[in-house]
């Protein structure tokens, strides 16, 4: 009798221990009856919050879910605009479950099915808004609305897994490496052309100011040519006439002056040879004892 009555406690303490179940902090608890997710009355999956729970043991099977925001970031995919042209779009989603009874019969309660179906309900409305919009469009300012839109198909989309997507965001849109290349080639060109254009207009540029300021000072040489001669004229002008005036007082002595001036050039070098008449004009002072002929 002592003996079943220990094998009582010991089945009674079995059952109670498999009769609770505890649901950890960020986690939700669903059990399975049969096959079948437990509802409430109202026909809503029972949802257990964290904290200490029961069950009925043997007959009842705890599902425990993580409630938390989920991100789902996978590699790239390539995705084609309305201009056909195509890119590689890196994209992240951030989810959580919303119906936790839906998402175990959708899944299984697996997280990796829940994301290969989800990517595939994100990157459907991605490739809708992308077919829609250029690449210009795209790059220059659409792609906030573009999140937008493909966050309301998604979910939209969603619902029946149910999950709740809480964002989508494009990290990095890029082209791919052939059209790249070719864009990058083009645009070399396109630079070289231009450096090119702006090279001619620069030497024409540079000609025609070389062409002006050459003609400037050809002007300029002109004038002041004219100018010195003008000068020059003016001099000779006023030389002579200096000359004229210290003529008119003492002619005799005027000449002498100059008799002596042309001495002094003619004699300067002891190598200078002169062939004239001793009686010529040229010598009259010399020839002459009072310096008067």
């Amino acid at each position: 009798m002592k003996n079943i009555s220990i094998i009582l406690v010991v089945i009674l303490a079995i059952f109670a221990y498999n009769s609770v179940f505890v649901v950890a902090e960020g986690t939700r608890a669903i059990v399975i009856t049969f096959g079948k997710v437990a509802q409430n009355s109202d026909g809503t999956t029972r949802v257990y919050e964290p904290g200490l729970h029961f069950k009925i043991p043997v007959f009842d099977r705890v599902e425990r879910l993580d409630a938390r925001i989920q991100t789902l970031d996978e590699r790239a995919d390539r995705f084609v605009t309305v201009d056909k042209e195509d890119l590689i779009v890196d994209s992240y989603v951030k989810w959580k479950i919303e119906d936790f009874g839906r998402y175990w019969l959708s899944t299984s309660g697996i997280k990796e099915n829940a994301e290969v179906l989800l990517k595939q309900k994100v990157n459907n409305g991605l490739r809708s808004e992308f077919g829609m919009r250029t690449i210009q469009q795209i790059v220059s300012g659409e792609r906030s609305e573009l999140m937008d839109e493909a966050m309301i198909q998604a979910s939209d989309s969603s619902d029946e897994l149910g999950v709740k997507i809480v964002d989508v965001r494009v990290k990095q849109i890029n082209l791919p490496q052939e059209i790249s290349n070719s864009i990058f080639d083009r645009m070399r060109a396109e630079r070289a052309a231009a450096a090119r254009e702006y090279r001619s207009e620069g030497q024409e540029q540079a000609e025609i100011i070389r062409a002006n300021v050459d003609a400037k000072v050809t002007v300029m040489l002109a004038d002041a040519e004219r100018n010195a001669r003008q000068l020059r004229g003016e001099g000779d002008a006023q030389a002579a006439q200096i000359y004229a005036q210290a003529y008119s007082k003492d002619p005799e002595f005027f000449s002498f002056i100059r008799s002596m001036d042309a001495y002094r050039a003619s004699f300067n070098s002891k190598q200078d040879i002169i062939v004239v008449e001793p009686d010529s004009d040229f010598f009259r002072y010399l020839n002459s004892q009072t310096g008067v002929r």
